[in-house]
């Protein structure tokens, strides 16, 4: 039969004209009654042994076939990693005969069984493959759920701290709902998280080094993208002001922060990548951590620009939040302007200067309102390793002349050092840990440092935005991976408490 006479020459030429001359077309054919595991594992395994998936699901009159090949159809057509599927007339090796597929492949249940295919791929030279897929394919969902959904159970919220500086629940989705229309200018280091998760093989033979593959890779806005995107999500107006590289990740970053709604202002430097921080984890542990940048400080023009450009929408901004995380966005030369400037206009600002594995000074931004420094920021910031937590505390509020300091303690919670209405007074008290059980750490001052200045702006008191701050770095680090949180996300917490 020639093939323009073929039954199914029509989506045969389709799948043809996809494909295009050089990428290698891959086909599968079955009934397919029920999408199932083992089905997703097969297609996924298809869609790698070439450049184009396309299957082929049996019509009504194939034996086995158990639901209209409509619905059987729908069911393939929405696996993403499926190119092309269509509605068979004629029989597999039929097909196969006419659209010439480098590869077919068939469930390894049928490798000691007679296949009609086999005669049609070796009239051209292609090949028939037999596999289940492989079983970890089964855990790409179960991945995706530990980044993208939170998960409350481990947080429990303290009785006594609220009634000890008197505010309610009631008060804070007061104070949650004051965030809408709130006008923020951040300015930071832009930085692209990548997770890498990975089954582990076992250890080398040839050397003591532990073997993994990826299963799964997932990107994410980090750095002062996060503190943008999160107060986008809480409500507020934010004017995102930054630098990148010019390359993919760049871009990724920009797509994203318009996805979420951020108004980003990101000048190129041809000098420096776009900061990639790429973590590889099995079973839910980071093994390593990899850095893809460049630390050096902004050149004087291109600071003078960014300097610029934020002071120009400064006077339309309730709150400025510096996210620094001293790669080199934020020369000393352009924390002073504008310092300076917020200072000259009253525009309360805050600040994080993170120092893990660079160096960093956080007392650099004089005057904050707030200040979210680790225990190791304010011990390098004022050089002491010995003193206790609150003389710590008050030689960085001396340095800094902050007004508010934060000492976040990890797994022990924050000590807040705070102004008291007394103008010569100074109190501290402490707030532990609210999740018990974080499934990732990294997005968690991020989360703190944005809810607390936002609540701080609309009115709320120290104690009550650190509260409220300690609940957005809870959810935060109930999953994996930095996803901006919303007010829903905080209102439900506090309910959930209830």
């Amino acid at each position: 039969m020639a093939a323009s006479q073929f039954p199914d020459a029509e989506k045969i030429a389709e799948i043809k004209a996809l494909a295009g001359h050089d990428r290698r077309i891959v086909f599968v054919a079955g009934n397919f009654n029920t999408v199932h595991p083992g089905h997703l594992r097969l297609l996924k395994f298809a869609s790698e042994c070439g450049d184009f998936l396309a299957v082929g699901v049996a019509s009504d009159a194939s034996p086995g076939a158990l639901l209209p090949a409509k619905l059987r159809f729908d069911g393939i057509n929405a696996i993403s990693f499926v190119d092309f599927a269509f509605e068979m007339t004629t029989a597999p090796e039929d097909i196969i005969r006419v659209l010439k597929p480098t590869v077919v492949v068939k469930g390894d249940e049928y490798e000691t069984k007679h296949n009609p295919e086999q005669a049609a791929v070796d009239e051209y030279g292609g090949k028939l493959l037999f596999s289940s897929g492989e079983m970890r394919f089964s855990s790409i969902d179960l991945l995706k759920n530990e980044f993208f959904a939170p998960h409350r159970s481990p947080i429990t919220l303290p009785q006594d701290y609220p009634a000890r500086h008197g505010f309610t629940s009631a008060d804070v989705r007061r104070t949650l709902d004051k965030f809408k229309g709130l006008r923020i200018a951040v300015i930071g280091d832009l930085i692209v998280d990548e997770y890498i998760s990975c089954d582990a093989l076992g250890m080398s033979q040839e050397d003591p080094t532990l073997v993994v593959t990826p299963i799964l890779q997932e990107r994410f806005i980090g750095g002062a993208g996060i503190v943008a995107s999160h107060a986008r999500k809480m409500g507020a107006q934010v004017r995102y002001f930054s630098v990148a590289g010019t390359d993919a990740v760049a871009g990724f970053a920009r797509e994203k922060l318009q996805e979420y709604g951020v108004e980003a202002t990101i000048f190129e430097d041809d000098s420096r990548p776009t900061t990639l921080k790429q973590r590889f984890r099995a079973a839910g542990k980071t093994l390593l951590r990899v850095s893809h940048l460049r630390q050096h400080d902004l050149e004087p023009r291109l600071g003078q620009r960014l300097v610029e450009q934020v002071r120009a929408a400064l006077n339309q901004c309730d709150l400025v939040i510096f996210s620094d995380f001293n790669y080199g966005c934020l020369p000393q030369s352009v924390v002073d302007q504008l310092v300076a400037h917020c200072v000259a206009h009253n525009i309360p600002f805050v600040a994080d200067s993170q120092s893990s594995s660079q160096m960093g000074d956080v007392s650099r931004f004089k005057g904050a309102m707030l200040l979210t420094p680790t225990e190791r920021e304010a011990r390098l910031a004022v050089r002491d390793f010995s003193s206790g937590l609150v003389v710590l505390a008050e030689k960085l509020r001396q340095k800094s002349r902050a007004a508010n300091l934060l000492l976040t303690l990890g797994a022990e919670g924050i000590l807040a050092h705070v102004a008291s209405e007394g103008a010569f007074e100074w109190e501290t008290d402490r707030l532990p840990a609210f999740n018990r059980a974080p499934k990732d750490t990294a997005g968690a001052g991020d989360s703190l440092l944005t809810c607390t200045a936002m609540a701080m702006t609309v009115g709320a008191s120290i104690w009550q935005s650190m509260y409220l701050g300690s609940v957005a770095a809870a959810c935060q680090v109930s999953r994996v991976g930095n996803i901006p949180l919303s007010t829903n996300d905080l209102m439900q917490e506090l309910a959930d408490q209830r």
